[in-house]
């Protein structure tokens, strides 16, 4: 899905909230997207100043057996409605009201009142050794004014897609690196003077302090405009102090509930089905396993996103909440101040929930805890640290000892990485015959696979793409639990070990992620190089 694409798709969602609203409110709904860029503009009728504070725009301006016609938001205040009805009806004139959508009125304000502002070059990433980009970038940032450098660096950040900004204090200045794609990137080096500027918005949006010597945690909300759309970018912000001052990481989740769908993650029809079946019998307890930047949590709230129908009660204990879905109970654990998953999973489960997903299971408390919740006729989702699916059994095994318990809750693990696409600029080679051996190995038996026709794929940088590479694609591992693994975990098997639990999986159809990312790179859409990487 492209920008365009991908921008056309929240404002229909928007559009398709406010037609509820509307709904529930009784007013009749407007879909301005026709004629937001080209119907005249109602002068003379409202200021500017009561466009602005009270979301109201005027639609037609009446008299003459005409009625007067107004465009309001969710967030015009009800009182005004009645004034401005009670006034018009005391001179015999008619009122309507039309509820339009925040981006509709963002667009129509802009052409009674166009922001008057500078327009400063979008931030590049260069390739390797490019200075030059990273110069013009330093200068761009440097001449933006104060009052706009960190919004302006949060705008650009979504637009290039980075899950991360690492401010980052050296001796002579500030270096700004961006994580695009599952790697870090220098975009530009900065001033001291734009260091105390962005650390000031820090300190007063996301409630964290300039001077702490401390590490500390923040969180704040931010709204982007782009072309015809708006969308809420969350931000969690980590500070650290070095020797030169505060370095601060602020985590983007550009939050987009429309796109938490179980099919756009890539899933094969195997694994979607296998999926499938956890939503259809909500209970019993899933893992999702992987490191950090994995994707894990956009997994689990995909599988929340579809279980998350009007019969049933879903609740999750999260550390921070990432991301704010309709029609769910989410509450926050701060784990750092004495808060833990466990006790607050206890609590919950006294609210008679349907399924419960724990941010992560850290401790031996926490997961006898979630095991238990999850043999009593729920479903409880978690994360949890290991390499791949059988590695977290054995990490289990390690943390509770051999449950039989455990054997009895556990349905499903899913292991998971993230590897960079290539772009259509991409070339095709022919391996060298080591490389082709350990192919043919790895992929013995699997379906799909010819060993006489090997074909690998390099990246070809570009200009618009710099690495040859754009966007990224999930590899995932499912372990559905059979009774033979369960035999492992209850310790009816001797010396159950993550190999041996592999092999049963394996020889139950699992393909390993090793696997799969080797037919992903056969099929051209990452490379070998990607995969041995993050596998």
């Amino acid at each position: 899905m492209n920008e365009e694409e991908l921008q056309a798709k929240r404002r229909e969602n928007e559009e398709a909230a406010t037609r509820n609203r509307a709904r529930i409110l009784g007013l009749p709904y407007l879909d301005t997207r026709e004629f937001e860029s080209s119907i005249p503009l109602v002068n003379g009728l409202l200021d500017k100043e009561e466009m602005h504070k009270s979301f109201i725009l005027p639609l037609s301006k009446g008299g003459d057996g005409e009625h007067y016609q107004f465009m309001i938001t969710s967030q015009t205040p009800r009182h005004l409605l009645k004034e401005i009805r009670d006034s018009y009806e005391k001179e015999g004139e008619r009122v309507d009201f039309f509820l339009i959508s925040g981006s509709a009125y963002r667009i129509l304000m802009l052409r009674y009142d166009p922001p008057k502002e500078v327009k400063y070059d979008d931030i590049k990433i260069g390739g390797e050794g490019d200075s030059e980009t990273i110069t013009e970038v330093s200068k761009t940032l440097n001449e933006v004014s104060s009052e706009k450098v960190f919004d302006f660096l949060l705008d650009q950040a979504d637009k290039l897609g980075a899950s991360d900004i690492h401010i980052e204090n050296l001796r002579e200045g500030i270096r700004i690196r961006m994580r695009v794609d599952g790697l870090l990137h220098p975009v530009a080096n900065l001033s001291k003077d734009r260091y105390r500027v962005i650390m000031g918005e820090l300190s007063s949006r996301a409630n964290v302090s300039a001077a702490s010597m401390k590490p500390q945690s923040g969180h704040l909300q931010t709204e982007i405009h782009r072309d015809k759309s708006t969308h809420i970018l969350n931000v969690r912000v980590e500070t650290v102090p070095t020797m030169y001052g505060q370095d601060a990481v602020l985590r983007l989740f550009n939050f987009d509930e429309s796109l938490l769908q179980l099919d756009l993650l890539g899933l094969s029809e195997a694994e979607k089905l296998e999926i499938d079946e956890i939503i259809r019998k909500p209970r019993g307890l899933v893992l999702m396993v992987g490191p950090t930047g994995s994707g894990k949590s956009t997994t689990l709230y995909s599988m929340l996103n579809a279980l998350n129908t009007t019969d049933k009660k879903i609740i999750t204990l999260e550390d921070p909440i990432e991301y704010g879905i309709t029609g769910i109970s989410q509450i926050p654990i701060k784990t750092n101040n004495g808060g833990s998953f466990a006790e607050g999973l206890r609590s919950v489960l006294r609210l008679d929930p349907d399924v419960v997903m724990v941010g992560e299971i850290r401790d031996a408390d926490t997961a006898k805890t979630a095991i238990q919740a999850s043999i009593t006729g729920h479903l409880v989702l978690s994360s949890f640290h290991a390499d791949s699916s059988a590695a977290a059994f054995s990490r289990m095994i390690d943390l509770i000892g051999t449950n039989p318990i455990f054997a009895n809750s556990i349905r499903l693990v899913v292991a998971q990485r993230l590897v960079r696409k290539l772009t259509d600029s991409k070339e095709g080679y022919v391996p060298d015959d080591m490389v082709k051996k350990y192919i043919r190995e790895t992929l013995d038996g699997v379906d799909g696979f010819d060993p006489d026709h090997i074909r690998l794929y390099h990246p070809v940088p570009t200009a618009e793409n710099p690495f040859g590479y754009s966007g990224r694609s999930v590899i995932m591992e499912q372990l559905v639990v059979s009774e033979e693994i369960s035999d492992f975990l209850r310790g009816d098997v001797a010396d159950a070990n993550t190999r041996k639990i592999e092999a049963a999986a394996k020889k139950n159809g699992m393909l390993t992620l090793e696997q799969k990312g080797l037919l992903m790179a056969l099929n051209g859409i990452t490379t070998l190089e990607e995969v041995a990487r993050v596998v």
